[in-house]
């Protein structure tokens, strides 16, 4: 029974570890803007608020 635990536990890495490294994350051409754009921002989300350092004593 332990051996067949051994073997699917083999069979699982081997096959999970093949297809760890593909390459595939570079196909097709770069994103493009859309043909309405005109360089405003499209971005809604409000800025976030940094906190003003502290001065110098």
């Amino acid at each position: 029974m332990r051996s067949l635990y051994l073997t699917v536990a083999l069979t699982v890495a081997a096959t999970l570890s093949a297809c760890a490294d593909t390459n595939s994350r570079h196909h097709g051409a770069p994103p493009q803007d859309p043909p309405d754009y005109h360089g405003v921002p499209t971005d809604d989300r409000p800025p976030m608020m940094l906190e003003a350092p502290q001065s110098a004593k």
